[in-house]
């Protein structure tokens, strides 16, 4: 092997350690549930995109294996050569019908339909307007595009008079696509897409939101753009099948012809081997389920509502939060580890989120509440929050 890149590696990577911004990976050793062994350990797992609790649920491991025994294990192509099931259509239509938008294309993961999405729509003549706290994957579509830097303004988060200044500035492109994530993954505040399409219409730009972290938790499930009543307003809604829905993927909805133009020119539809059927059988039916039983998303709020009211009696910060994502507000980032590891200690999985996922500063551990931890667990978490806050003199 190069020494040089190895040497290289290592110094990079003792960088890490010297800056408390290493993250070693964790390993959970049973299913996804409110209560996991992580290294040999029982602890409350308040770590997981599980939203609804569905990633173990019975009826989508016997979707799954229903799928396997009647289509097989793998998809064996892309989508545009012979990778095309019937289940994959199904799955789709059912996500158009969902969505209420007139037709979705499904991606290997919720990035991937970003890094496909964005380059496929814009054009030299065009400009990519982004809210400043934006997930990495619309970071990295929008660099795919190809635009120089001066053809992809940043408006400040959430600020709408910032916005309307950047739409006036940029009025001369050809096309102008506004892009925001419905909820923002590492604060939980919800994107105000009511305004923004008002300013899109007004300024005639085009929307996309991604809605990764809306999917399943608001608009009754729907996401951001059905809870303000706006899904037809909108251009483009990227959704996740790998968060709320419990499985894995993204999808695209919007018109029939942004699919059909997808299908055409979007790179990662083009080049990756579609979905294996026991993923898109079980995706159905956590859709099934999503539809037939609400109560799955009320568990989910009435979670939310006891977490974050404990740890506010507490003495904790939780930020700007308006969804079920709430973080426990540190800043420093060595405490932030501390605060992970002292809580894995009293069997409590939360993990710290660190630069360069936020900025320096703004460390946090990220604690997620779903549907399926039961009151006592997330009281026994509360307790044990209790007791390491004190201990390490963050309340």
């Amino acid at each position: 092997m190069n020494g040089t890149l190895q040497d290289w590696l290592a110094g990079q990577l003792q960088t890490l350690h010297d800056q408390h911004l290493y993250k070693p990976l964790v390993e959970l050793q049973t299913p996804q549930g409110g209560t996991i062994t992580v290294d040999g350990r029982r602890a409350i797992n308040l770590s997981s995109n599980n939203y609804l609790g569905l990633a173990n649920h019975p009826k989508l491991k016997e979707a799954a294996i229903r799928a396997i025994e009647e289509w097989g294990a793998g998809a064996g192509a892309v989508r545009t050569i012979i990778g095309t099931m019937s289940l994959h259509l199904e799955l789709e239509r059912r996500l158009a019908a969902f969505k209420h938008v007139e037709a979705a294309i499904v991606f290997q993961s919720g990035f991937t339909a970003n890094a496909g999405t964005i380059p496929a729509v814009i054009t030299k003549d065009d400009a990519i307007i982004s809210d400043e706290l934006n997930h990495a994957s619309i970071i990295d579509g929008c660099r795919l595009a190809g635009l120089p830097s001066d053809q992809r303004p940043v408006y400040k988060h959430c600020d709408m008079d910032s916005l309307e200044d950047v739409l006036k500035r940029f009025g001369s492109y050809k096309k102008r696509l506004i892009i925001t994530d419905g909820v923002f993954s590492m604060d939980g505040d919800i994107a105000p897409l009511d305004k923004i399409v008002e300013l899109a219409e007004r300024y005639d730009a085009a929307v996309m939101v991604d809605d990764a972290h809306g999917s399943g938790v608001l608009g009754k499930g729907r996401g951001t753009a059905y809870h303000y009543g706006v899904h037809q307003r909108i251009d483009i809604q990227l959704g996740t099948l790998s968060k709320a829905v419990g499985v894995m993927g993204g999808y695209i909805a919007g018109s029939m012809r942004l699919r059909e133009w997808l299908t055409q020119r979007s790179r990662p539809f083009l080049f990756s081997t579609a979905h294996p059927p026991a993923v898109t059988a079980a995706i159905i039916a956590a859709l099934d389920l999503m539809e037939a039983d609400t109560s799955l998303t009320d568990r989910l709020w009435q979670n939310t509502r006891h977490w974050q009211d404990g740890l506010r009696r507490i003495g904790f910060n939780t930020g700007v939060t308006q969804t079920p994502i709430t973080p426990v507000m540190v800043g420093d980032e060595e405490m932030a580890l501390r605060l992970q590891h002292e809580l894995f200690k009293e069997g409590v999985l939360a993990l710290a989120v660190v630069f360069p996922t936020v900025a320096r500063g703004k460390a946090r551990v990220r604690t997620m509440p779903n549907a399926s931890h039961s009151i006592a667990e997330l009281d026994e978490a509360l307790a044990a929050f209790d007791r390491v806050g004190r201990r390490l003199g963050l309340i």
